[in-house]
């Protein structure tokens, strides 16, 4: 004769399993994030990447080609990766956003006002990717960081050429991307014929009608100021700070 399990005894099964699911998915879900581990060197071609990248692993700057391959290595248990900046290899830092907790986005603040419109591209389509991860997924932060802020010439005395750095750096993309929200201009190829009223990655809340970086609903963006004969200190501190 055969007995059926009695309630109480169906209801601790089902909770058991309940639990043990719970488990599984915190774990996993802390094992992923603790994961994210990589900080994202990103930006157009000639910005001072793979100085950059360099300095971080070496401690200095070291001669350095227009990079055609992405670099990577690690500073203690972050590991960086320079992602080249040419319009056919750009686009690999998709390979390694999963696991990003930080995508610097490097800008020569020197030549900022003549690549305008080729920054804005490469930082447009930055943008849509990480508005593209799922809502159940951390974000990575953007750092938008105004390289060789030791080439500008202040326009005055009181001027002080890291805040003019990321001033010019900051005011000049966001008029770009704001031209390109406008135009309903899409990110690379495919984009093209799709309806413009889709996310572009550059959905901005509050009621402001333009691209403000402070509205911009992908998260938080950071803006530093490094310079090529001094030092990267300040992207040193947030790194060692906040990876």
């Amino acid at each position: 004769m055969t007995l059926s399990p009695s309630p109480q005894l169906l209801l601790s099964s089902l909770l058991l399993a309940l639990t043990s699911i719970a488990i599984f998915f915190f774990i996993s879900r802390r094992k992923n994030q603790a994961q994210r581990n990589v900080l994202l060197l990103t930006g157009p071609s000639d910005s001072g990447k793979t100085a950059i990248f360099s300095s971080l692993i070496h401690g200095h700057a070291i001669p350095t080609n227009t990079s055609m391959q992405v670099n990577s290595s690690f500073i203690t248990t972050t590991q960086v990766v320079d992602v080249p900046g040419h319009p056919r290899l750009r686009d690999q830092f998709k390979e390694f956003l999963p696991l990003a907790k930080a995508v610097v986005f490097v800008v020569d603040a020197n030549t900022v006002s003549r690549n305008a419109a080729v920054a804005a591209e490469h930082l447009h389509s930055i943008l849509d990717a990480i508005m593209a991860i799922p809502p159940s997924q951390p974000l990575p932060t953007l750092l938008i960081l105004a390289h060789k802020a030791d080439l500008i010439k202040a326009s005055s005395i009181s001027a002080d050429t890291t805040t003019l750095a990321i001033t010019r750096v900051q005011t000049i993309l966001e008029r770009e991307l704001e031209r390109r929200r406008h135009s309903g201009g899409g990110v690379g190829v495919e984009s093209l014929g799709e309806d413009s009223e889709k996310s572009s990655g550059l959905d901005c809340h509050g009621p402001s009608g333009t691209f403000k970086f402070d509205n911009w609903e992908g998260g938080d963006v950071v803006f530093l100021a490094t310079s090529v004969k001094t030092s990267i200190a300040p992207l040193t501190e947030w790194v060692e700070e906040n990876m």
